[in-house]
């Protein structure tokens, strides 16, 4: 891991990102958002968005649903409060600073747990999918959109070469599917579901992990 990839500096970056986070990723990543709402509305109920930040996706819940959202990036939540008392969304039931690998919530809390975009802007991923897979109830879901990076190749040497700029700016370049698909063998509770590409470009992707019921 990168020795300059850690929460302090992620959470700079995202402060760095809050005034203009809407305008440069809110088109780029508006289909994946979409998908990442009707993947988690299959099971509905109380969802906690990780990596929240400017609560871009909050409107696009269906009201039936109870929305928790937590980052790590104060300036992130400020501009995610702003929208959530302009559109008075009222099925927002809390907003809070949380660091996505020490979730402050109980065992099983949830039914759905999604995280767009968060796993490669996490220090330590597989610690973050730990929590995911904790805080959510049996038989409900994970739901993540996620780049992910090539395994070999030459955009695997340039996403490598590419990390110190971009664990500054706060995401990894160098993230293998290998390493969800490691997680989820060594993890007996979990399932994969689904795993399918989203824009832009074809480097990102939905992946949906169930929790299998006891």
């Amino acid at each position: 891991m990168d020795a300059n990839f850690n929460n302090a500096n992620v959470e700079r970056a995202y402060a760095r990102w809050a005034p203009i986070y809407d305008l440069v990723f809110g088109a780029m990543f508006e289909r994946g958002r979409h998908a990442a709402i009707d993947a988690a509305e299959r099971i509905g109920g109380r969802i906690l968005e990780v990596g929240v930040g400017t609560g871009l996706s909050l409107s696009g819940y269906d009201r039936r649903n109870a929305i928790v959202g937590v980052d790590i990036s104060l300036p992130m939540l400020r501009r995610a409060n702003v929208r959530v008392h302009s559109l008075r969304l009222e099925h927002v039931r809390g907003l809070a600073v949380g660091d996505a690998e020490h979730l402050s919530f109980p065992d099983a809390s949830f039914d759905v747990v999604v995280a767009q975009y968060v796993v490669t802007a996490v220090p330590h991923p597989e610690a973050a999918l730990d929590e995911f897979a904790r805080v959510v109830r049996p038989g409900g879901e994970i739901v993540i959109t996620t780049r992910i990076g090539a395994e070999t190749g030459l955009r695997g040497i340039v996403e490598a070469k590419l990390m110190p700029l971009t664990s500054r700016l706060g995401w990894r370049t160098e993230f293998a599917w290998s390493r969800y698909a490691a997680w989820i063998a060594a993890n007996p509770a979990v399932r994969l579901v689904e795993r399918r590409r989203l824009p832009p470009l074809g480097h990102f992707e939905l992946v949906r992990i169930a929790r299998l019921a006891a």
